[in-house]
């Protein structure tokens, strides 16, 4: 009797490939043997997905039905208790859900990690810059310590190299662990020759063994013009480096001091400036203070309170390009205090 396969993972015959693959994640999830679910179920539904997950199997089947797959669905009749290597089921597709399965197991496609090279750490300082430093750019000096390759040993540990009775010269191990799969084999790096393979039979007395020493690190760095306050600068193969050589990155992240007269945003720049009644109502022109120095602005005449000016590319320099942002003016108008009977009596002839 033919299967449904559709009914299984509860989606249509008209069902994307990626809309099958979300229910056959949530279903895997709900019906999970080891969390609680029903295994009977669990395999049925890895079995319908072992087919409706592959495009060129989904066609076969839509013309011919389970039939087509009477040998045995890939996974079908393994059962989860029995579970050894990949059991059926596609890791890269579940990996997303229980945390990157694909990428412990030396098989199948579950291995794309393990051909990467190992990197070093990814280290991040901190850099405080003055408002008008972030503003134009400035160029720093940098101290730090990285961990890097022991200069003595080369970074192998010492001499008379050895092949690693551990892992044999693989610099892998199999270790059998408990995930929710039941147990699997998992490869890792030797713990002994730390991936190299090979053991010093004269153990460096610098490193002792470890083929890596700290480092002092000083270089120059141009902060570019713009930058603001939380962002980082990535300086690449800066940070620590791995056994075998390959250094992480630097990310200097940057905390920019407040300016005491302008308020930033992005690019733009925010300031308050004030004027009194007589230049308000018959028009002025005032000097603005912004970044690039004094800037005249004209004030129409009848120029109300909080009405904002706009001085275009007066703000901060655009990072990675020759624009700049605008400077915007929130205009005030003072109250005069402590007037006079007479100043008062002006004022009430104006009927401002």
């Amino acid at each position: 009797m033919s299967k449904d396969y559709y009914s299984v993972l509860g989606v249509n015959k008209n069902a994307s490939q990626e809309e099958i693959k979300k229910a056959f994640r949530k279903k895997a999830h709900e019906y999970h043997p080891d969390k609680g679910g029903d295994e009977k179920k669990f395999n049925e539904i890895n079995e319908a997905y072992q087919v409706l997950g592959k495009a060129d199997k989904r066609s076969q089947y839509d013309q011919f039905g389970s039939a087509a797959f009477s040998g045995g669905a890939p996974g079908q009749g393994q059962g989860f208790s029995g579970f050894s290597g990949a059991g059926g089921i596609d890791f890269d597709d579940l990996g997303d859900m229980f945390g990157g399965f694909s990428d412990i197991f030396g098989f199948g496609g579950g291995s794309k990690k393990q051909s990467q090279t190992k990197r070093g750490r990814d280290l991040e300082l901190s850099i405080n810059l003055e408002f008008n430093e972030a503003a134009f750019g400035v160029e720093r000096e940098i101290n730090y310590q990285r961990q890097n390759q022991c200069k003595t040993c080369d970074g192998q540990g010492g001499s008379d190299m050895k092949t690693c009775s551990t892992c044999k010269g693989q610099g892998k191990v199999m270790q059998v662990q408990r995930t929710i799969l039941g147990n699997v084999q998992m490869q890792s790096t030797c713990p002994d020759c730390k991936g190299r393979g090979q053991k010093p039979s004269n153990v460096c007395s610098d490193c002792r063994g470890s083929g890596l020493s700290l480092e002092k690190m000083k270089f120059k760095v141009k902060i570019p013009a713009g930058i603001d306050d939380g962002e980082s600068i990535r300086l690449a193969q800066r940070g620590e480096v791995a056994s075998n050589g390959q250094a992480g990155d630097l990310y200097l992240r940057v905390s920019v001091k407040p300016h005491k007269e302008f308020v930033r945003q992005g690019s733009e720049i925010k300031s308050e400036q004030f004027i009194n009644f007589t230049q308000a109502a018959t028009g002025d022109k005032i000097d603005v203070k912004t970044i690039h120095g004094l800037v005249k602005l004209k004030i129409p005449e009848g120029t109300k309170s909080d009405t904002v000016f706009r001085l275009k590319n007066k703000g901060l320099p655009r990072i990675d390009s020759h624009s700049f942002g605008d400077h915007y003016v929130l205009i005030k108008i003072k109250v005069p205090k402590g007037l006079n009977r007479k100043q008062k009596k002006a004022l009430e002839d104006l009927n401002l």
